[in-house]
């Protein structure tokens, strides 16, 4: 299977018009690369390593006006896996477009923006215990430029987006997103959404690492065989003003478990967070793509080797997952962005990790990590 894809993955770039269009059709073909250097330990940096974190090529297009589609493949880690594989109708009789596939639920920023524009090299902690893809069926609209409705059915999938088991296993996932403010340079970006999982196995969990691909796994929570259902509610904030970026985000996942036939139901709260802030030392801003796709491409003033040196950013983000009286994970991170053009980047972070468990005891993982990043 994964020769076939790769075969497939070579005949596609080999293609000599990597984009074409006609009066009926549009088709696209692109990647990212993305290349990661990392030091970690806890006192001392002991640990070396590196790794490409993404490799990934994609076609995606539109027919006929109504009907668009995407196949994007991942290569790293050695294996072949889907990543957005869906198809999507247009322009439906009631307002609003349905999407059908292997896709990312429509829960929180942070997890819908892509990874090509992501402020730092790791997504924020709370991205551990919110789902990203999964198979299924979404309708989404959006009533003048301001606010937005997406709603999906969804089942757990593996990498190819298969789900063959016979179980009821059911996700629904919805967001509502308002743009409060879109003036020029100036963005103020509401949203809230929630997603009720079902899961027949009775069981839920994630882990954790201290926002370094490459490092240990800090935190690990698991229910086995008592979970009835679980309810995620996120809160989502996104602010610019000129160059400087506001951001941040809070979920709530409710477990709910029961143990035993005809016991009481109890709750299992889980609180999860970050906040950061950035600027930009060139005078860019970061721009908003749509409610769906988060924010978008940086574009420097001057790109790196055109009378310029392209776009600065420094960051800087405090994030955690908070199991109440079972202990956290807490992260804060400063990053420094150099945008060469709008389609290469280098990244630099430093992260300072925390992990305090049920007991008090307090493990901690620090970590300097470089990126070099292209996508075409």
């Amino acid at each position: 299977m994964n020769k076939l894809l790769l075969t497939i993955a070579i005949a596609l770039l080999s293609i000599p018009s990597i984009n074409s269009q006609t009066t009926d059709k549009e088709v696209t073909f692109g990647g990212r690369i993305m290349y990661d250097m990392a030091t970690w330990g806890a006192e001392e940096f002991d640990n070396i390593g590196t790794e490409f974190r993404r490799v990934r090529i994609y076609s995606s297009g539109k027919m006929y006006g109504t009907v668009k589609y995407k196949l994007q493949l991942e290569f790293a880690g050695g294996k072949i896996a889907f990543k957005d594989v869906f198809i999507e109708l247009n322009k439906l009789p009631i307002k609003g477009n349905l999407r059908v596939g292997h896709f990312k639920e429509p829960l929180r920023l942070e997890a819908l923006t892509s990874s090509k524009y992501i402020t730092f090299m790791e997504r924020g902690l709370p991205i551990a215990s919110a789902p990203e893809r999964n198979t299924g069926a979404m309708y989404h609209t959006t009533f003048g430029e301001k606010l937005s409705i997406q709603s999906g059915v969804f089942r757990n999938s593996d990498a190819f987006g298969n789900d063959k088991s016979a179980t009821n296993n059911v996700n629904i996932t919805s967001r509502i997103t308002y743009l409060a403010i879109s003036d020029g340079d100036k963005l103020l970006h509401l949203g809230i959404s929630n997603s009720i999982r079902k899961n027949s196995d009775n069981d839920y969990g994630f882990s954790s690492r201290a926002e370094n691909h490459m490092g240990s796994e800090l935190l690990s929570v698991e229910f086995t065989n008592q979970v009835k259902d679980v309810n995620i509610i996120a809160g989502e904030m996104a602010y610019v003003n000129s160059s400087l970026s506001l951001q941040g985000e809070v979920i709530q996942t409710t477990v709910n478990t029961e143990i035993g036939q005809g016991n009481t139901p109890f709750t299992h709260e889980i609180i999860s967070y970050y906040g950061q802030v950035s600027y930009f030392l060139t005078g860019e801003n970061r721009p908003y793509k749509s409610s769906l796709a988060g924010l978008g491409r940086v574009k420097p003033k001057k790109n790196y080797g055109e009378n310029g040196w392209g776009a600065l950013e420094v960051a800087a983000r405090f994030s955690a997952i908070d199991l109440q009286e079972d202990g956290s994970l807490e992260d804060f991170t400063i990053g420094l962005n150099w945008y060469l053009n709008p389609n290469t980047r280098v990244m630099l972070n430093y992260v300072m990790g925390e992990l305090t468990d049920g007991a008090g005891e307090i493990t901690t993982e620090n970590a300097v990590m470089m990126r070099i990043q292209l996508d075409f």
